[in-house]
């Protein structure tokens, strides 16, 4: 049986998917790295939306995840999920980075989405071991996939070089 989970080197907010990830802060409102990419490049309608979830729920705890629109991505969907910071794996960093894949996952079976790329969440600014959360990432991710058939193909976007190896040493 073919994979359903791929590997990409590039720029998340150029996929072609049901639905992208944005490594997100708790306030939902865009920041540095993927998530201020996401939010540039999809335009007004995802922070309008995430206003919204505020005003609703007030932002996003760490672990969970909220969707919106796609904007003017070519995603449908943004779905947006709040890593944890590493503060040296004491403080349930790899639960809750987990949580952040698995909620993804969930959500996206709720609305209905087959296809779904992630970034590589929390190993930016938030300083993740990026070798550990590429074995969370792909760990919780492949879980998923042998209990539920909806999603149909999950795709892993590195930006750097690095994260990209990691990713490709546990895949093959």
């Amino acid at each position: 049986m073919e994979s359903k989970i791929k590997l990409v080197k590039g720029d998340i907010t150029k996929m072609e998917t049901d639905a992208i990830v944005n490594a997100a802060n708790s306030s939902l409102l865009g920041g540095g790295g993927v998530d201020g990419a996401i939010h540039i490049a999809g335009g007004k309608a995802i922070l309008d939306e995430c206003i919204a979830i505020r005003n609703r729920q007030g932002g996003c705890r760490t672990g969970e995840a909220v969707i919106t629109t796609g904007g003017r991505l070519k995603a449908k969907y943004v779905i947006h999920t709040v890593g944890p910071v590493w503060n040296g794996g004491k403080s349930g960093e790899e639960e809750l980075l987990k949580s952040a894949y698995a909620n993804s996952m969930k959500l996206a079976v709720k609305n209905g989405i087959e296809t779904i790329a992630f970034p590589n969440i929390s190993t930016g600014i938030y300083h993740f071991p990026k070798d550990k959360a590429a074995k969370i990432a792909i760990g919780t991710v492949s879980d998923f996939l042998a209990e539920n058939d909806i999603i149909k193909e999950v795709i892993f976007v590195c930006f750097d070089e690095e994260n990209y190896k990691f990713y490709d040493d546990i895949l093959r």
